[in-house]
């Protein structure tokens, strides 16, 4: 009408207006995944134009990342979007990091909070997908430098929290306008502010804590369990609420067995039982499980990645507990994000394993020498990221010296891991051949690595010990040392005095060829002299220097162990936790 009014007189709601005016980033996609429709918010939050987007199929437009070939965002999204076209549902993603292009042939790291909603015909029939990709990137980057600071301030707090609340506000306003229930609003907060904290879950236990404790206890759950399948058997990791007694008693079930846990796990059924004489008819084994964890109503759901079975979420009530239509979903929507979750931590688990693997095959066991004892360690640190630079070494050299080595390429990734290959061989290499002092060494070293590309940088400790030879040799055992840039060495003598071998600081490898300075000292038979990486003694909630400390303090008072006993007993006392990697190597002239 020209006037602007509909036929029963009132104004036309122009929705065209409305999806452009919209805040949040939609895109619209035919159900074979061409975009059809976009809105401003979507291209700001690309650097797209309508052009560059409209008619092309959504992953053509938004590839996969090339330098990133471990990354899930692409078959996660499509795996969504699948699903909302096949069951006609809207589908909530886990918080998902999926890079875009640059525009100028790269990609930037961007973190989204995604949600896939069908729009249907008058038949039911799926004839369009609005794609929902909140940018939640800021927050994400604000909670990983969080993790790394020492302390938690006012204002970090109140950066914080007003994050979660933008969050929160956002996510509330799209279902608001998709479904205009507060029941819907509130699943959807607890949805996002559950993605947020699975995001930051290392471990099966966390996970469960997060899923079951503070998700689901929202709802009034009591307790419950996440099931891992290992091959025949279903490793369960139960919350605190079940007590003791309950996780010593389920921690393992048979993968093929009656309860709820092991049916969804090995069948992919859903299982919901409201009361006690629900579980009773389920299977009569309920009846042992209904008594020892006081819980009536049970739900179990499997944990499902594409056409992978990883296990089932289980959770428990007190009390009789109906199970609604919305709660139902709830649940679902739970269960697909701890899925995702789980196979995050297993993927990088194995990814750890690995890596810890190789490295270990790196360092190698110190040669057997007469009139001295090597021990040597390597300790991974409890987050996976942290696998990489650390090194220990020891060999004779050319002129029967034994050569002790220990360093620290920055970095904590597979390429320091890579590095510190690299370098652990060249130094081998270089210290053999030119048999001179420690820093003459370090000299040849960089001069190697400048001439083989190789550009990092690191920290390291060599020293020559000499001890007398079996022919009565009357000169005391002697250490020739050059310090780049490590934490100091730790000398223990015979009566547990302990001291550190500090001298005027020498730059780190890789800075460039700089003069580097040999120090001596002659070596009491009985004294022990400890080499390790700033991973034994650095925290995050402590100066280096209180941790150097406590190690000096820590080595006279265990000096009377045997050396690989002396080893087991300061790794025991300072790394009960470690932030990063530790490499340990100690000697002592008998």
């Amino acid at each position: 009408m020209g006037d602007g009014r509909d036929r029963a007189g009132e104004p036309a709601v122009d929705h065209a207006r409305i999806f452009d005016a919209a805040p949040s980033p939609y895109l619209v996609l035919t159900p074979d995944l061409t975009i059809v429709e976009v809105n401003e918010a979507y291209l700001r939050a690309t650097a797209r134009t309508r052009e560059e987007l409209l008619g092309r199929d959504v992953f053509a437009a938004f590839p996969a990342n090339p330098d990133d070939p471990e990354g899930t965002g692409v078959p996660n999204l499509r795996a969504s979007l699948l699903r909302a076209r096949e069951t006609g549902r809207a589908d909530t993603m886990a918080l998902q990091r999926y890079d875009i292009p640059d525009g100028l042939g790269g990609f930037v790291r961007r973190y989204w909070s995604p949600m896939n909603v069908p729009v249907l015909d008058d038949h039911g029939r799926v004839v369009l997908l609005l794609h929902r990709p909140e940018d939640v990137t800021d927050f994400v980057e604000q909670r990983q430098r969080t993790r790394d600071a020492q302390a938690r301030g006012e204002s970090f707090r109140r950066r914080m929290e007003a994050a979660e609340t933008d969050l929160y506000a956002r996510a509330r306003d799209l279902r608001g306008a998709l479904e205009a229930q507060a029941v819907a609003n509130r699943r959807l907060a607890t949805l996002v502010d559950l993605a947020a904290d699975l995001a930051g879950c290392e471990s099966v236990a966390e996970l469960t804590e997060v899923v079951v404790g503070r998700g689901l206890g929202a709802l009034g759950a009591d307790g419950g369990a996440v099931a891992v399948r290992d091959d025949d058997l279903l490793r369960l990791t139960l919350t605190d609420t079940l007590g003791d007694g309950t996780r010593a008693r389920y921690s393992e079930l048979p993968l093929t067995g009656p309860l709820p846990s092991s049916v969804s796990a090995y069948a992919g059924r859903t299982v919901f039982l409201p009361d006690r004489a629900a579980a009773l008819d389920f299977t009569p084994e309920m009846a042992e499980v209904v008594d020892t964890t006081g819980l009536q109503a049970w739900a179990s759901l499997p944990l499902r990645v594409g056409e992978r079975l990883l296990g089932a979420l289980t959770v428990g009530w007190r009390a009789p507990h109906p199970f609604e239509r919305r709660e139902v979903e709830v649940l679902g929507a739970f269960a697909a994000q701890c899925a995702q979750t789980l196979d995050r931590i297993r993927v990088h688990g194995e990814q750890r394993r690995t890596s810890e693997t190789l490295q270990r095959s790196l360092l190698s066991d110190p040669p057997p020498v007469a009139g001295l004892d090597i021990a040597v360690r390597y300790h991974p640190a409890v987050e996976h990221e942290q696998v990489g630079g650390d090194w220990y070494d020891a060999f004779l050299a050319a002129d029967g010296a034994t050569t002790v080595v220990i360093g620290d390429v920055t970095g904590h990734d597979r390429a320091a891991m890579a590095a510190m290959a690299q370098i652990r061989s060249t130094l081998r290499g270089v210290a053999y051949v030119l048999g001179e002092p420690p820093a003459a060494i370090f000299a040849g070293l960089e001069r190697a690595l400048r001439g083989l590309g190789v550009s990092t940088l690191a920290s390291a400790v060599v020293g020559h010990v000499r001890v007398p030879d079996a022919a009565g040799d009357p000169r005391p055992a002697h250490l020739t040392w050059c310090n780049a840039g490590h934490p100091p060495p730790v000398l223990v003598h015979p009566d547990g005095t302990a001291r550190l071998l500090v001298t005027d600081p020498d730059p780190l490898l890789g800075v460039g060829p700089l003069p580097r300075r040999d120090h001596e000292l002659a070596l009491e038979q009985g004294a022990t002299l400890v080499l390790y990486t700033d991973g034994l003694v650095e925290r995050r909630d402590t100066p280096i220097d209180v941790g150097i400390e406590r190690l000096r303090v820590a080595a006279g008072r265990l000096c009377h162990l045997p050396l690989e006993a002396f080893c087991d007993a300061l790794l025991a006392g300072l790394t009960a936790e470690p932030d990063d990697d530790v490499a340990l190597l100690a000697l002592r002239v008998g």
